[in-house]
């Protein structure tokens, strides 16, 4: 059986945000969404904060496109 291991939702997205959050830094105060905290990551890694906030994407790169749910564009 294959698994996507990039889609994650829920608790399981949320845990590995803060596991991610916490190796590059970032502040993670009490009671932070998980949409700000992986835009602050995004940040941190040089990219634009921009989880769930598209319609479409074209950051093939971007680790979190499984999750986000964007539709993702061809430039």
């Amino acid at each position: 059986m294959s698994r996507n291991k990039g889609y994650r939702k829920g608790p399981k997205l949320f845990s590995l945000a803060r596991k991610k959050a916490l190796a590059l830094g970032v502040p993670q105060e009490k009671g932070v969404k998980l949409a700000e905290l992986i835009c602050r990551i995004q940040v941190r890694e040089g990219n634009a904060p921009c989880f769930r906030q598209r319609q479409e994407c074209s950051e093939a790169g971007c680790c979190w496109q499984a999750s986000c749910g964007v539709t993702m564009s061809v430039d």
